[in-house]
């Protein structure tokens, strides 16, 4: 993975614009989705000498949800990678305050002494109820329904900021952002 990061900024792709502009240079059929073909194609036109089993290697590495596809976010996330040491930092601040129990899980009873059920639209308008407002946020940070249990951990705590912080450029956004989130 280092060494196709290296690569992808070394022709400019080091920003969110140019990732995007590498995207949709990968993506021949314009579905905004890579398949292993249009990626295997990509790396080569890329420069990169690639086996074709180090090329699936790579492919994998980025589909994180199995799909046998690269979705845009996918392809940023791998790109970006993890959170760096003050984007994380920020991050974990934002869980310890969330997690007002203290018992490394954030469920309904921490957010509700958190987070303002009155200031969401679909509990303004009388769609949703308390219970639901609550639901869908946890919702928000364990993606995959099938392992949903509303309890958020704090590696999903941070492995939903990390798709955040792939989107956002500026650590010094990044880090207003969650303090402003979080009130820290």
């Amino acid at each position: 993975m280092e060494e196709f990061r290296a690569k992808l900024v070394a022709r400019g792709a080091s920003s969110i614009k140019g990732i995007g502009r590498a995207f949709r240079i990968y993506d021949d059929d314009g579905n905004k989705m890579l398949s292993l073909e249009e990626f295997c194609k990509g790396v080569k036109d890329f420069g990169l000498d690639f086996s074709h089993e180090k090329c699936i290697s790579l492919f994998q590495e980025f589909d994180k949800d199995g799909s046998g596809y690269i979705s845009f976010d996918e392809f940023l996330l791998g790109l970006r990678g993890n959170l760096v040491n003050n984007r994380l930092k920020v991050v974990q601040e934002a869980f310890k305050k969330a997690d007002v129990t203290g018992d490394g899980i954030l469920d309904a009873k921490d957010l509700k002494r958190v987070y303002k059920v009155t200031e969401h639209p679909k509990y303004k308008n009388g769609q949703w109820d308390e219970n639901r407002v609550f639901q869908e946020f946890l919702n928000s940070f364990e993606p995959d329904e099938k392992l949903r249990d509303g309890k958020v951990t704090e590696e999903e705590f941070i492995n939903y900021y990390a798709g955040v912080s792939a989107n956002i450029d500026s650590d010094g956004y990044f880090t207003l952002m969650i303090r402003n989130a979080w009130k820290i």
